[in-house]
């Protein structure tokens, strides 16, 4: 496939859309797997959801690395690398016996499918840069739509029918395709522009990049909304299976509902006038829906309210998906790498320090506050970032 032609640019679009998409299916897919999960292995919902935040944790210190070593080796070649490891740990998720085993592998998981999602935003920044940038960024949320769209659907199939290790069968063939395809792309950093030294030296990059204060309020924000939607994620297959008693099928219904807004919002953040516009309103929006079903949980609400809330809420966080990275990555160009590894690792830092919480006391009244807590620090830093830097005036 000739470099530059339309087929391959659909082709590299499609192809970063599905490496990004690993968050999503590592997260999304065995959601509906949780109560059957509990069962067979003999553990409870608490070791359950520590197997979740595993995978955040490897997604987020597997970022931390591929994403220097990337300005220094190129993006093709670590991008082959961590295939590889996520492939090895799928076959010891399917083969495991104990809670134990499976956090481990999970945490491997998590850090063969970081590459993915890390040199997936480092490739399109090597390409393209501001408004180009924010679109493609959103394509590629959109492309990504379809993760958690049929990740859960499938998830809730496969546990219902073959049990959960089928789920780690698909991701397997999932990773095995996207290793093939990964031979056929181009590399996205010539040599000489990436970064001379050691790995110390491309470590140096972070430090740099925590020094650039609008950049820091980026990733920040990105946290927050993190915390919102992993908070969604790791409480939403109680609430709606054991609280409100739909079966794991029934739950990737609505959570596949709620996906496909994911990738409709993502889709529609390029209609603002710019991605810190974006970031803004739906920052104030998720302020307001996180505030509603907090409400819901905790005064006992329908399943209905709830989850009409929930659909806004996780349409802004769709919009913030494409507009925060745009937004941040410009603000980090220098070091595209160790700036795409930090966002990263911000959001799944966040993911794997909330999500064990949602399960502590009163699941639903803990979802409801991490919900509020997180909605506001997300406004806040979107607030921050809105303020115009304007000049002192200057006494005559």
């Amino acid at each position: 496939m000739k470099t530059g032609s339309r087929s391959y640019g659909i082709f590299l679009v499609v192809f970063l859309g599905m490496l990004f998409g690993f968050g999503p299916f590592l997260t999304d897919m065995y959601l509906p797997a949780f109560p059957k999960l509990q069962e067979d292995l003999g553990t409870n919902a608490s070791m359950v959801q520590i197997s979740l935040s595993a995978c955040m944790l490897g997604l987020a210190v597997g970022q931390a690395v591929w994403g220097p070593l990337s300005d220094r080796h190129g993006r093709r070649l670590l991008t082959l690398v961590s295939l590889g490891i996520f492939l090895i740990s799928c076959i010891g998720c399917i083969f495991s016996k104990s809670i134990g085993f499976l956090i481990a592998m999970r945490l491997l998981q998590g850090i063969g499918g970081s590459g993915g999602i890390v040199l997936s935003r480092s490739i399109a920044t090597d390409l393209y840069s501001g408004k180009e940038l924010a679109k493609m960024m959103a394509i590629i949320g959109a492309v990504n739509g379809i993760a958690p769209v049929s990740a859960p659907v499938i998830g809730g199939v496969l546990t219902d029918t073959v049990g959960w290790q089928g789920i780690f069968a698909v991701l397997f063939l999932i990773g095995t395709i996207l290793t093939i395809c990964c031979f056929n792309i181009s590399e996205s950093l010539p040599v000489e522009k990436r970064t001379e030294g050691g790995f110390r030296k491309s470590m140096e990059a972070f430090r740099e990049l925590l020094h650039n204060k609008p950049y820091v309020q980026g990733i920040l924000q990105y946290g927050f909304l993190h915390g919102v939607f992993f908070s969604y994620l790791a409480s939403s297959p109680f609430i709606i299976q054991n609280h409100y008693g739909f079966s794991a099928t029934g739950y990737s219904i609505f959570f596949a509902v709620n996906a496909t807004t994911v990738g409709v919002a993502s889709a529609l953040s390029m209609k603002f006038r710019t991605p810190a516009r974006c970031t803004f309103i739906a920052s104030c929006a998720l302020l307001v829906l996180s505030t509603a079903i907090a409400v819901t949980l905790i005064c006992g609400g329908s399943v209905w309210i709830y989850e009409a809330c929930t659909l806004l809420q996780v349409f802004s966080c769709g919009l913030c998906f494409a507009s925060t990275p745009a937004l941040t990555l410009d603000l980090g160009r220098m070091h595209a790498g160790a700036a795409a590894a930090l966002l990263g690792v911000c959001t799944y830092v966040f993911g794997f320090a909330i999500t064990p919480l949602v399960s502590l006391g009163d699941a639903m009244v803990t979802t409801g506050v991490i919900y509020i807590a997180c909605a506001v620090m997300t406004f806040w830093m979107a607030y921050t970032l809105q303020i115009p830097k304007v000049p002192r005036r200057q006494t005559p």
